[in-house]
């Protein structure tokens, strides 16, 4: 079993680290607020905040900012989701000080000035109007708000131009001094650090941050209901994306569902979704499926992109491999060489160091607790083809999907 380490400050900043035979240490801080915790009418404000963090503290100006750790070779970046807004730097085991000073810098003492604001809003929207040119990147998010209705969850999370041009300096300091708060972070490090010194820095560069009471209710989730919407985008080929809401992180069977995904439309080539619609017949090529949890739902989603003339096939074959999974179980040769295709995938991917590092933050920020591959590994080894076809009656049910057209 890996050592891990945890702790908690006096201000309630969460530390969360475990040790890695490397010498490139990988670290950063969670907020746990994102697309979801925003305002009706704050169209972005979490993205935004995540860019203008970068433009200048109390004590450092945008260049020293963005200098401070290229120098060294080291990296710095940052990304928003619907519930996470994460900031983490890569280095030299060395100049792993130097990492917690920035970080604790920018996302605590950020002064988000104007000037700045006004030439990144700009960045932001290029940014916007390059999604929009990316059909088969951009139907995920209408998907979404397809699944939840005027709820968070079914939010854009770059938001729209013409509300991003009136943020003010004033509005980046409402959202973050709500948000950006020790006891709504979690600090996370991957690395061959000691951990009392993870602690002492981490403390040393939080220690003038009092604890704040942060209100983030969880909205209600809206009714699901299953929808048909066709969109004219204008594009070389028809993008089809068809799905239902999936489980939540702490839903006893989102490990089913996860095995049932990598069976159905997963990485391999031997999926069924490609080997139906691309290796046997040549009309697709990319065919897969997707499933990811937030803290009170899911989504789970088959995609692929056709000839506009091949969609109602395409649509017929994927719903005839969701319905045999609806009504026949798996052998048991098939199972177990299923169950070992996902942990192998698994266990390769905790290889891709940064993405586990980013993992173990996540986790520990939405549950409070540590990210064990092996207890994973170890469910993914107990689940039966009963469970997946109970799963699969529940989630794949073809006259219970939501399908978004773009022809």
């Amino acid at each position: 079993m890996k050592t891990f380490h945890q702790h908690t400050l006096p201000n309630g900043l969460r530390l969360i680290h475990e040790p890695s035979p490397t010498n490139v240490v990988y670290c950063g801080y969670i907020i746990s607020a994102g697309t979801r915790n925003e305002e009706p009418q704050d169209s972005g404000m979490a993205h935004f905040c995540e860019h203008m963090t970068f433009k200048g503290t109390e004590r450092r100006r945008a260049w020293h900012v963005r200098n401070n750790l290229e120098r060294v070779g080291g990296d710095l970046n940052a990304f928003t989701n619907k519930e996470i807004t994460v900031f983490y730097a890569t280095v030299q085991k060395e100049d792993f000080a130097r990492a917690v000073d920035l970080l604790s810098d920018i996302v605590f003492h950020s002064v988000y000035p104007q000037t700045e604001i006004d030439k990144e809003v700009e960045v932001i929207i290029d940014e916007i109007d390059s999604y929009n040119d990316s059909p088969a990147e951009l139907i995920y998010d209408e998907f979404e708000e397809m699944l939840f209705r005027s709820h968070g969850l079914g939010r854009n999370i770059l938001g729209k131009a013409e509300r991003l041009r009136q943020y003010t300096t004033a509005d980046a300091l409402r959202f973050t001094r709500r948000y950006y708060v020790p006891n709504n972070a979690t600090f996370f490090v991957l690395g061959q650090v000691d951990f009392d010194k993870v602690v002492r820095l981490v403390e040393r560069h939080t220690a003038d941050l009092q604890r704040r009471e942060v209100s983030k209710p969880l909205q209600p989730l809206p009714p699901y209901k299953a929808e048909l919407s066709t969109n004219d985008r204008d594009t070389h080929q028809a993008h089809v994306l068809m799905g239902n809401r999936g489980y939540s992180m702490d839903h006893e069977d989102r490990t089913a569902l996860f095995l049932l995904n990598n069976i159905l439309g997963g990485p391999g080539m031997n999926s069924l979704l490609n080997v139906s619609l691309r290796e046997k017949r040549g009309l697709v090529y990319n065919a897969e499926s997707n499933t990811f949890s937030y803290q009170d739902s899911g989504v789970w989603s088959v995609y692929f992109g056709c000839e506009e003339s091949k969609v109602e096939r395409c649509r017929r074959l994927v719903s005839r491999e969701l319905e045999t999974l609806c009504s026949s179980p798996l052998n048991e040769r098939t199972l177990q060489m299923a169950k070992k295709q996902l942990i192998g995938q698994i266990l390769i991917a905790g290889d891709n160091f940064e993405s586990y590092a980013i993992a173990l933050g996540k986790v520990f920020a939405l549950t409070g607790h540590h990210r064990d591959v092996e207890a994973i590994c170890q469910r993914i080894r107990a689940i039966s083809s009963a469970d997946l076809m109970r799963v699969a009656q529940d989630v794949f049910c073809p006259d219970n999907l939501t399908t978004l057209i773009y022809r």
